[in-house]
């Protein structure tokens, strides 16, 4: 489970309102407090959180929203959502400025960066189509490891790596409806080792 900024801002926003007034912000006030025009942004925000289950509602009440403690919402760390990795055939990793905040304890040693899965070619590997990986920022492998590949200076995937002989590299999916890429050493750069996996329900 992660929060994106927005949320992590509604969830703020929520806490300093309801520890000066002692009640909760109606929907307007929260979408007035953010410039948004549309209520329906508001209730799916909220919606997710509650899916969360960071706040509760009650829904037959304007101001009956509470926050439900949570470690999560303070031992959380924004990283930057770099773009999108195939998960299936090579795609051109697309740079994003967005960001997204990730539990602490799932953040690596080096430096950490989130991009997110498009296809099913790791599904076995239960990484599924929109999930987001957390990566961390690494030149080297080892056998087995699960990697971001960048392959001839411009193509990006996810697989796992394992080195062939005669200097060649497999790069193995995790769905028996995908090949193996096998391609020259020469020809593969890595760019990250996959540390974690965080899903949008």
């Amino acid at each position: 489970m992660y929060v994106t900024r927005r949320q992590k801002e509604i969830l703020e926003y929520l806490n300093e309102y309801i520890d000066r007034e002692g009640y909760a912000p109606t929907i307007e006030e929260i979408a007035a407090h953010f410039s948004l025009r549309s209520l329906a942004t508001v209730h799916k925000h909220l919606t997710n959180l509650q899916e969360k289950g960071l706040i509760r509602r009650a829904w037959n009440r304007s101001r009956a929203l509470e926050l439900v403690p949570s470690e999560m919402t303070v031992q959380a760390i924004e990283l930057p959502l770099l773009g999108r990795v195939a998960a299936g055939s090579p795609i051109e990793a697309i740079d994003a400025s967005e960001t997204i905040f990730v539990p602490e304890n799932m953040i690596g040693r080096h430096q950490t960066y989130v991009l997110q899965v498009k296809g099913d070619s790791m599904i076995d590997e239960q990484i599924r189509d929109g999930d987001y990986v957390i990566v961390e920022n690494r030149t080297t492998a080892d056998d087995g490891e699960m990697v971001i590949a960048l392959l001839d200076g411009e193509n990006v995937t996810l697989k796992k790596l394992y080195r062939e002989g005669g200097g060649q590299v497999r790069l193995q999916p995790a769905n028996a409806r995908h090949e193996p890429i096998i391609v020259d050493q020469d020809r593969l750069r890595i760019q990250g080792v996959v540390i974690g996996v965080l899903r949008k329900y």
